[in-house]
């Protein structure tokens, strides 16, 4: 990776990705290794996690590293001491600081101050690790990335961005059904058509339906995330009709995959059981999330 740090899918190349993916698929089958000995990760969370904490902690453990883990209430980003102060401070104790935040700002001021690489583990705006997982799943499944086409349902999120920008640079045709005033922003969608490679198209839609239909895979997320509880019953109303189901899947692909990054809300995103199916690669998504960690910390941390 040319840039020390990964704030959003758009700082890498195609390159990038290739080597993360393959560097990912390498260290799956590797296991533990004492590449990292001596290096320290911050996990500097003013979100709580499951995916994200345990899988940066063990896979810096698997790389022979160190992880120190600071929520929000133990540092007070922003509030107690400044995002700069903390930055620099940070950064004359460890070797890299991932960070889960609200504001996609505060991840940018973290890089933006600190002496050492920052890697976005979540904002706002975008959720790049989670999208390389799901890149690297996409690909050990069909075995192969260019032509594919994903098919989002649901929110136009942090999640949607992510994986439209790495779609796009990855050569796969990416649609979005979303309702109106979910959307991606057309930010997003103008730097994914200037990343996008081998004619990699990019489709915003309203139908779920026209999404799905003839899709190698079928991605859907959480319509209310974390920090919007207050929006919960609107957006129930809003996203009526855009549920996975199976008479939904159907549309897709003879052999299309389905894909959530979780939590998943059962009976509002996605039918109940449709996890659990055969067409289901939830879980082997959320074991990537190591997999993928461990290949970008070994590529910003390598030299």
């Amino acid at each position: 990776m040319k840039q020390k740090r990964l704030l959003s899918v758009a700082d890498l190349t195609p390159e990038d990705i290739s080597r993360v993916i393959n560097r990912a698929i390498e260290m799956k089958r590797q296991g533990a290794t004492d590449m990292l000995a001596g290096r320290t990760l911050a996990l500097l969370f003013e979100k709580p996690s499951l995916r994200t904490r345990v899988s940066f902690d063990v896979a810096m453990y698997q790389l022979g590293g160190h992880t120190v883990y600071l929520s929000q209430n133990e540092v007070g980003l922003g509030s107690r001491e400044s995002i700069s102060d903390v930055a620099r401070t940070l950064s004359r104790y460890v070797n890299v600081i991932a960070a889960r935040t609200f504001a996609h700002s505060t991840v940018v001021s973290l890089a933006e101050h600190a002496g050492v690489p920052v890697i976005n583990a979540l904002s706002d705006k975008e959720h790049p690790c989670q999208a390389l997982a799901d890149i690297l799943t996409i690909y050990e499944k069909k075995d192969r990335l260019a032509g594919l086409t994903v098919a989002y349902v649901g929110d136009g999120n942090n999640v949607a961005n992510s994986l439209l920008l790495a779609s796009a640079l990855a050569g796969v045709n990416f649609k979005i059904a979303t309702p109106k005033g979910y959307e991606v922003s057309d930010e997003v969608v103008d730097i994914g058509r200037g990343l996008a490679q081998g004619g990699a198209r990019i489709l915003l839609v309203e139908q779920p339906r026209v999404a799905v239909e003839g899709s190698d895979v079928v991605y859907t997320d959480v319509w209310t995330s974390m920090g919007q509880e207050t929006e919960a019953d609107e957006r129930r109303r809003a996203f009526a009709g855009y549920q996975v189901t199976a008479e939904l899947m159907s549309l897709a692909a003879a052999d299309a995959i389905l894909m959530h990054p979780l939590p998943a809300h059962r009976d509002e995103e996605i039918a109940p059981g449709l996890i659990e199916s055969p067409q289901s690669v939830v879980f082997d998504q959320a074991e990537n999330r190591l997999h993928v960690q461990k290949a970008i910390l070994a590529e910003i941390l390598r030299n």
